[in-house]
């Protein structure tokens, strides 16, 4: 059985060929398994490219692409997923805090027959308080947006059926969420229980900017936030309603009380705000339905090691 490993690559040029040699070492343990990596160089500013070309020219089973700009890692993930033709596929990241020693244990859940996909999930996470924090807010968001049962959790380790994959690549959205589209194709999901390994060089290449972008495409899975804002709508409205009502029958009851000037504007900002928020939201949902009609692509390579394989 052949696993593809797909490996979205940023700033990784010190750890790559660590993370390849460890996963090829793993799986000469492995009887009635096969590994063939497809790794993605999402327009790295240090050498990353260089060091894949390396991989590839030294083992037959790495394939390597690099992205003409900086996509994202969900769009790099598609990238390697439309490559990859493994009879499973393994999610993994490009600093060894997925760490290969862990393969067995999703391995081993997926060999059962009963998932479509596994997550590795931490016991223990080795990020800082602030990327803890950041994993958490995110673990509850999707549970909350994307309807994720209580008792699965999602990470970056995970591998799936090539059934699923087949499915995956059809989205051709330009804003991609890999973990939303698992959940949006099949209910047959897993955890099992992993180590998570300390960051070996460099820090997370994850923005505040980068994270705030992630959770903005979760709008393309769930029109939840629009529900909300109809809520919220209609209570405003509500409201507006009794306290027009109530400074009505106050006025009359004490008609010396002085107007409030103050009250007003503070309800004014209030209700503007609400609707600027409202106006994002929606804006958010626009965007997703224009850019993908004006063709803005999930990824576009630039080159890849099978084509220099090729004309060679």
């Amino acid at each position: 059985m052949l696993v593809s490993i797909v490996i979205p690559c940023y700033n990784s040029q010190d750890s790559l060929r660590k993370v390849v040699e460890l996963t090829m070492a793993e799986f000469e343990k492995f009887d009635g398994y096969d590994v063939d990596f497809f790794l993605v160089d999402d327009c790295s500013p240090d050498d990353t490219y260089g060091t894949i070309k390396q991989l590839a020219s030294e083992y037959p089973c790495v394939h390597g692409y690099t992205l003409m700009r900086n996509f994202g890692q969900h769009n790099g993930l598609m990238c390697g997923l439309n490559h990859a033709d493994g009879d499973l596929i393994m999610g993994m990241d490009d600093d060894l805090q997925t760490h290969p020693s862990q393969i067995p244990a999703l391995l081993d859940m997926m060999a059962t027959g009963d998932y479509d996909v596994v997550y590795g999930v931490f016991k223990e996470h080795a990020n800082g308080a602030v990327k803890n924090f950041t994993s958490w807010l995110n673990t509850v968001t999707a549970r909350i947006l994307l309807d994720r049962p209580k008792d699965v959790e999602s990470s970056n380790y995970w591998l799936i059926t090539s059934q699923l994959r087949d499915q995956v690549v059809q989205y051709k959205n330009y804003n991609p969420y890999i973990q939303a589209l698992f959940g949006r194709m099949t209910k047959r999901i897993g955890n099992v229980e992993v180590e998570h390994h300390k960051r070996e060089q460099g820090t997370s290449n994850y923005t505040l900017g980068k994270l705030v972008k992630l959770w903005l495409s979760y709008f393309n899975y769930t029109v939840l936030p629009l529900r909300i804002l109809s809520v919220v709508g209609v209570a405003a409205a509500v409201f507006g309603v009794l306290f027009a009502l109530y400074v009505i029958i106050h006025k009359i009851l004490v008609p010396d009380v002085p107007a409030g000037w103050s009250s007003l504007i503070c309800i004014l900002t209030f209700f503007f705000g609400l609707i600027l928020l409202a106006l994002g939201i929606i804006g958010e949902y626009l965007a997703n339905l224009v850019l993908p009609a004006n063709g803005t692509p999930q990824f576009i390579v630039r080159g890849s090691t099978d084509d220099e394989r090729a004309r060679e």
